[in-house]
This record gives C-alpha cells, structure tokens and sequence, in this order.
C-alpha cells in the first residue's frame, strides 16, 4: 500500500497516522525516538505491508505489472490501489476524500520536526502537490510511475508502467476490489 491506503488505515489517529506513513524512512532502533503511539503506527504499516506481499490476489495481479516494471512490480502496484481507493466512494471517509487529506496534512505539519528529515522533504512535495486527494485523478498516476520509474536503478529506459496501468485497468482494479476489505478487516483485528 502507499500514502493514501496508510493514511485511510490509520482511522483517523494522528499517532498512528504519523507512524504509518513514516515507517519507511524509520530504520532498526531508530523507532525508539518516538512516541509509543507514533511506534504503534510504524509496527502497523509493517504488518500491512506483510500482508499485502504475502496475499494471493497481489501475488497474482502483480504480474500484471511485471513485464513492464519487473521487480518494482510491488511498488507500482501500491501506487495504483491509492488510485482504486482515491475513486472507491464505498470506503470515502465522511468527510469526503479532500477533507480527509486536509487533515492527514494538518496532523502531519503538527508534528513534521518529530519526523525523519528525509520524510519532511518528502511531505513537502506530498502537501504541496496533494498527492492524497489527487490520486484518484490518471495524470497523478502517470506522474507518480514516471517518478518511481525514474528512482529505479533496474529499470529500463523504455519501461512504460503507464501503459500496463491503462491496459490492465479493470483487471487491476477487479483485483484491488477484492483484497482492499480483506485488508480494512485485518487492520481493524491488530487496532
């Protein structure tokens, strides 16, 4: 999963929320320089990830990807479920998706000196280019795979993750409608 999945799985809980969407830049002991509810956040978006690498329906969907991005299929498949979930108006917050970014934002800039320096530069882009409301537009997807693709070392020139995305489209998504309750429910038993 990426930004916007961790943010939605964090329900609403600032500590949680600054810890889920951390964790990646938060290496071995690193996670005791910070609040138990920001470690609570941090241990949750592991589990996430765990569960989602060893689930079978990514494992099959992300061939789907893997002509195209090969072993970054992962990666660009986390960024195409924020787009499913950016667009899935049975699981949008009350408040509506833009609220709901408004505030991840807000919680985040309460507490960004707490955060990784390397996450404060990213948060920067994030809340400047609202990365969590507008993935559920195709230009946002299209920027976010052309970034990603540019970051990978392995990756071909040529590689046009763009195109499997819009291809595979509904198979994708098909795939997305599946797993995503399957993943709420299992966030919902480790909270």
């Amino acid at each position: 999963m990426n930004y916007l999945a961790h943010a939605y799985l964090s329900f609403n809980n600032p500590d949680l929320l600054i810890g889920n969407l951390i964790a990646d830049c938060v290496k071995g002991k690193q996670i005791n320089d910070f609040s138990q509810g920001v470690q609570q956040g941090i241990h949750l978006h592991r589990k996430i990830d765990e569960y989602t690498d060893a689930h079978p329906v990514i494992r099959e969907i992300q061939k789907l990807y893997t002509l195209s991005a090969g072993r970054y299929n992962g990666v660009f498949l986390d960024v195409t479920f924020d787009h499913f979930l950016a667009t899935d108006s049975l699981n949008e917050p009350p408040e509506g998706w833009q609220k709901f970014s408004k505030w991840c934002y807000l919680q985040i800039d309460k507490n960004i000196d707490e955060t990784p320096h390397i996450f404060q530069r990213l948060f920067s882009y994030m809340k400047k280019e609202d990365w969590l409301y507008n993935y559920r537009y195709k230009w946002m997807m299209q920027r976010s795979f052309e970034r990603l693709a540019q970051r990978a070392k392995y990756l071909p020139e040529d590689a046009n993750i763009y195109s499997a995305f819009e291809q595979n489209y509904n198979e994708l998504q098909e795939g997305y409608k599946i797993f995503f309750p399957e993943l709420k429910q299992f966030v919902e038993k480790e909270l």
